[in-house]
């Protein structure tokens, strides 16, 4: 008898993936698609949202028809507040999505900072769909205003695809990082929209994350039971839905999410400490008079502006390895960096620091260093980035719960580097779990759906599922951590405000 299972659509920056995973918490197959963004002009990321659509649509059916009658539903989890404005009636686009790395609305994140005194970072959804309305919908005043015009994220626009036009909707992981929601209506700010010149009516229902919201036409008339974004839904396929439960994915960058439980946060800012408080994910639950509610659980999250790509960078532009195996392989070939500390910061650094201008450093070299030490140094110092985001998620999350005693899980491409991996213990002194799978994201989304249609009786016999690849304890004393981290915080200064415009940035 074929075992019940859901199937997940995971859209990535650069590619998606359908795959399907069984009541046991394993992916037992998957089909990926490239789906690059282009990039017109320096800064610049668009998408063709009807093409990313038809990606997602044949992957999908690929699955099926290689495990008919296995799917019970479908999770959708995906890159999040990339943008798509489209018309509701044609269903098309009005012009090219914006995906989430866009940088085009950069001045207008700092007019509304000086005359509405409102905090958005140019990679948020908020300012975006604004410059889209204007840019796009120029000549269709009328349509926006009869609420004809559709603005959404990723999961939004699928859902409206695959549902033919059904279900509007969005959930409270997306809708928290889009600049436009508001933590106290937990539901979209009129204020806001109202500065923006965005109708409400073009915006989607929030629903909560695990519930179903419509069947997908094409895809066997499937239910559609999970939306999430996709740092969340890593932050549900490793398990960490108990407070204080942290999980890093070291990816492109590098992203920390740590879930607080379902205290909200009394602001939606960014903190002293560099974190951002984010929506975990929400369920719907009923009380004891079957009254159905949706509880919303909450985290804070600290990010890394460059990891992976730092691995890219020694294999394109430096030439010191041909893969990214190669890193590990190399640095093994030295018991440490000899002194050699490299601070990741191509694009500037983000937690706790939030200085665009800073820019890499490489430090203590000497006549002796090798190609070999400069490969670990660089390892090193991705996992020292990590370390200072877990102590800045940690700080913010005190008041919720201790992390202290508690591993830190991790996924993505640097997961698979036990290097790295041992440097990330050593620099954060805590055992590191290491996923069994390298896209956690596809587990999240599935546990979501899967508890929504009652494959799990609960998200937490979901997660119970989740078992690690491997374990890693820090190989330091508690002194020699210290002073490495001391040694550490020196270099980062040193990187610090290398370009005075930039760091004078603040979003």
């Amino acid at each position: 008898m074929t075992m019940p299972s859901i199937l997940v659509i995971d859209v990535g920056t650069t590619g998606l993936r359908a795959a399907l995973v069984n009541g046991a918490g394993q992916i037992i197959d998957s089909q990926y698609c490239k789906n690059p963004p282009s990039t017109p002009f320096s800064g610049l990321v668009e998408f063709d949202a009807m093409h990313m659509f038809t990606a997602a649509r044949e992957a999908a059916l690929t699955i099926l028809q290689r495990n008919p009658n296995s799917a019970i539903g479908i999770g959708i989890t995906n890159q999040r507040a990339s943008t798509v404005v489209w018309n509701r009636i044609t269903g098309e686009p009005l012009g090219p999505a914006l995906g989430w790395q866009d940088l085009r609305t950069v001045m207008e994140c700092i007019t509304a900072r000086s005359e509405h005194g409102l905090m958005f970072a140019p990679n948020q959804t908020a300012t975006k769909a604004a410059w889209m309305l204007k840019n796009y919908g120029a000549q269709l005043q009328e349509e926006i205003q009869r609420g004809d015009i559709c603005i959404g994220t990723i999961d939004t626009w699928l859902t409206w695809k695959f549902t033919a036009g059904e279900a509007f909707v969005t959930d409270h992981t997306n809708a928290g990082v889009t600049g436009l929601f508001s933590i106290d209506t937990l539901n979209w700010s009129e204020k806001i929209c109202g500065i923006l010149n965005i109708p409400l009516a073009a915006l989607p229902t929030i629903v909560a994350s695990a519930q179903v919201v419509g069947h997908a036409t094409e895809l066997d008339n499937l239910p559609i039971a999970a939306l999430v974004g996709d740092q969340q839904a890593s932050l549900v396929g490793q398990g960490c839905i108990t407070p204080g439960s942290t999980k890093i994915t070291f990816g492109t960058g590098g992203m920390l999410d740590l879930y607080t439980g379902t205290t909200a946060p009394t602001a939606s800012s960014r903190s002293t400490s560099g974190t951002f408080p984010i929506v975990a994910f929400s369920l719907n639950e009923k009380d004891e008079k079957g009254v159905t509610t949706t509880k919303v659980h909450w985290g804070v999250e600290a990010i890394m502006l460059s990891a992976g790509t730092n691995i890219e960078w020694l294999i394109e532009d430096m030439g010191l390895i041909n893969n990214a195996q190669e890193s590990a392989d190399l640095a093994a070939t030295v018991a440490s960096s000899d002194g050699v500390m490299y601070v990741p910061a191509l694009f500037g650094l983000g937690t706790p620091h939030w200085d665009y201008g800073a820019r890499g450093a490489l430090l203590g070299i000497t006549r002796g260093t090798t190609r070999a030490h400069v490969v670990r140094a660089v390892l090193e110092g991705i996992a020292h980035r990590g370390a200072d985001l877990f102590e800045a998620a940690a700080h913010d999350a005190a008041q919720f719960a201790s992390p202290a005693s508690s591993p830190i899980r991790i996924d993505g491409g640097m997961s698979k580097n036990p290097v790295f991996v041992q440097a990330l213990a050593n620099s954060t002194s805590r055992t590191i779990e290491v996923s069994p799978v390298t896209e956690a994201t596809t587990l999240g989304a599935a546990f979501l759906a899967g508890t929504a249609l009652g494959l799990w009786p609960s998200l937490t016999a979901a997660t119970s599922t989740w078992n690690p690849k491997n374990q890693v304890e820090s190989a330091l004393d508690e002194p020699t951590t210290e002073a490495t981290r001391a040694q550490w915080a020196q270099a980062v200064r040193a990187s610090q405000g290398w370009i005075p415009d930039l760091s004078a940035l603040d979003f």
